[in-house]
């Protein structure tokens, strides 16, 4: 096991043993598997939230708006054909709704792209958002956050008959896609590649199969789920090089709702809801199973344990 690991006050930390991926094939239309996890989330009747601006606006209009991400198999993900929304991230907005006392049927999906994500946040756009939101300080000035609730580490997407690009150190020089806004741009420019950036990840894979860019740079968890559904055209190279704590994004100073989503995190991930849906979700597509959090208080950094083959 390799163990890299940072502090940080009132931390706590539960890891859960890796899950064998399986049906790489990704989301498929007609599959009657349960990929919802739904079942298992239960609505709090009579919650109250004195304080939360946002939780007042969402009581007031009887529905709870959440900032998502639409194109991301097996995180966020929404099949144009029917409007239904999958993956992990949709689980745990739908988790953590069920505890503040939202239904399925009270949540309206905004599709926030990630150089929008604070603007929509502060304008109150939306109530919270859950798109693979990287908790860091810079973004904390304008935005608070719950969790985290889980760890990426940013990776390398390329084509499967690609063996020139082995790490961050083989990229110099070559043509490497990123969305904007993302921290994955910053970092992958200190390694002296020709940065290409587009509003969506989508855009980018579409470039690489296309060859006309040599890498897509972000998170491994997301990076795995396109790969999964290009099965024999894409692959991860498989060696991170950053921790990337996904948290809640939400408004400024909200600690009343921050403290709401982060009890909600622990209880869903006790109760088994959190295992469940990652096992119908981001397992699917091969991401380790990483979970860390903090009760009661945001935090930026954790422990990432990566366990070896």
């Amino acid at each position: 096991m390799r163990t890299r690991r940072t502090t940080a006050a009132a931390l706590a930390l539960l890891t859960l043993t890796a899950v064998a991926a399986c049906d790489k094939q990704g989301p498929q239309r007609g599959d009657t598997s349960d990929t919802s996890g739904t079942s298992g989330y239960t609505v709090k009747k009579g919650v109250s939230l004195s304080g939360s601006p946002a939780f007042d606006r969402a009581k007031k209009r009887g529905t709870l708006v959440i900032g998502v991400k639409a194109d991301q198999p097996f995180l966020g993900f929404e099949d144009l054909a029917d409007g239904t929304r999958s993956g992990f991230d949709i689980e745990i907005a739908k988790m953590v709704a069920a505890a503040l006392g939202f239904s399925d049927k009270q949540i309206k999906f905004k599709t926030i792209p990630s150089t929008n994500r604070e603007t929509a946040i502060s304008n109150g756009e939306v109530d919270y958002y859950v798109g693979t939101y990287t908790i860091n300080e810079e973004r904390k000035k304008k935005v608070s956050f719950a969790g985290p609730y889980y760890v990426a580490g940013q990776d390398l997407l390329v084509n499967a008959d690609n063996s020139d690009i082995t790490g961050p150190q083989t990229i110099k020089g070559k043509k490497v896609c990123s969305a904007t806004g993302s921290t994955s741009i910053d970092r992958i420019k200190t390694y002296g590649p020709e940065v290409v950036a587009f509003d969506t990840y989508s855009q980018c894979v579409d470039k690489l199969l296309d060859k006309q860019v040599d890498a897509v740079t972000t998170d491994d968890a997301i990076l795995k789920g396109y790969a999964a559904m290009n099965q024999d055209k894409l692959k991860v190279v498989g060696k991170t090089f950053s921790e990337e704590p996904y948290g809640i994004g939400l408004g400024k100073d909200d600690n009343v709702l921050r403290d709401a989503i982060n009890d909600a995190l622990q209880t869903n991930v006790k109760n088994g809801n959190w295992k469940k849906a990652y096992r119908n979700t981001l397992g699917k597509a091969g991401s380790p199973l990483f979970i860390c959090f903090s009760s009661r208080q945001a935090s930026d950094s954790c422990t990432r344990v990566q366990e070896t083959p």
